[in-house]
């Protein structure tokens, strides 16, 4: 599948449903092919139902002022350029308003595909 995106402004946007306990949400993830992980701001967890301060799981993370940790909770599923995963494991941080998104979209949800990033014409393909 092809989406266009902007190759001459900022990163690549990616519109993501999330899906939790109580309801869906399209959000916009930055796509990371620096993040091992997907991520999603604390707020949006917190309105889809999951409460990230009573997840049992803590992940180290590296961010770009040091080291913390991250809560890890369970998304119902999650849906992005043409692909959707069911029970899949994200992370929750808490992002600066001034980021303008509502997370990453890592690694995790990328491998198994051929992705290219056609820089020239604005096209992600992922297949």
């Amino acid at each position: 599948m092809k989406f266009p995106f902007n190759p001459d402004e900022g990163p690549v946007l990616v519109r993501t449903r999330l899906s939790g306990p109580e309801g869906d949400a399209i959000v916009r993830l930055v796509l990371d092919t620096g993040a091992t992980s997907t991520l999603v701001n604390w707020h949006v967890a917190v309105l889809l139902g999951c409460d990230p301060s009573v997840a049992p799981k803590r992940i180290q993370i590296t961010t770009g002022s040091g080291v913390e940790f991250a809560a890890q909770i369970t998304m119902e599923r999650i849906e992005a350029l043409g692909k959707v995963s069911l029970a899949f494991p994200v992370l929750c941080h808490t992002l600066p308003p001034s980021a303008g998104v509502d997370g990453l979209l890592g690694l995790d949800f990328l491998r198994g595909q051929r992705m290219v990033l056609d820089f020239r014409s604005g096209m992600l393909t992922l297949d």
